[in-house]
């Protein structure tokens, strides 16, 4: 286990491509090795747990900042919903926080991380722009779509089948 920690460690900063060759060739070792029969079952465990994930548990080696545990990736989006409901001044994180994660989130770790200027945002293509907020608004619209069917089932029933009646009447 020692040489696994060495081999994650990664302390000659290889890529992610060469630490996971690396830890797959100690896992082969690991596959071969001798050892005692209620090991070798933890060890077949092991091994299948991890060649499941693959090469996918080696992207931290790559993405400069990202933290390399799950601890540490819960660490960091907690920092987020803390400053997130400081910010807002609620007490839980904002339900917008779901449906816009994939956009704020890393918006609040680089501003976090660097300085963004003006000429940083003037250079993002507008068309890039355009096409994400089109789909935040579709994902927003289905979300109200569902706030309005729970809260009144009945009447959002009735418009859907106004909204189907205009269709066929259209052909």
């Amino acid at each position: 286990m020692l040489q696994a920690s060495a081999i994650l460690d990664n302390v000659d900063g290889a890529s992610a491509q060469t630490v996971w060759r690396r830890y797959e060739q100690w896992l082969q070792e690991l596959d071969r090795s001798h050892v005692s029969e209620p090991l070798r079952e933890c060890a077949r465990h092991f091994l299948r747990v991890t060649r499941s994930y693959g090469e996918h548990l080696f992207y931290c080696y790559g993405i400069a900042g990202l933290p390399r545990t799950n601890n540490a990736l819960e660490q960091t989006f907690g920092r987020v919903r803390y400053h997130e409901r400081r910010a807002s001044g609620r007490k839980v994180a904002s339900p917008s926080l779901v449906t816009d994660g994939s956009v704020r989130v890393p918006a609040l770790l680089y501003t976090r991380a660097a300085l963004v200027t003006v000429q940083m945002l003037a250079s993002v293509p507008h068309t890039r722009w355009r096409a994400r907020r089109a789909e935040l608004e579709q994902q927003h619209k289905a979300r109200r779509l569902r706030c309005r069917f729970r809260k009144h089932p009945e009447q959002y029933l009735a418009f859907l089948e106004q909204e189907i009646d205009k269709l066929t009447l259209l052909s």
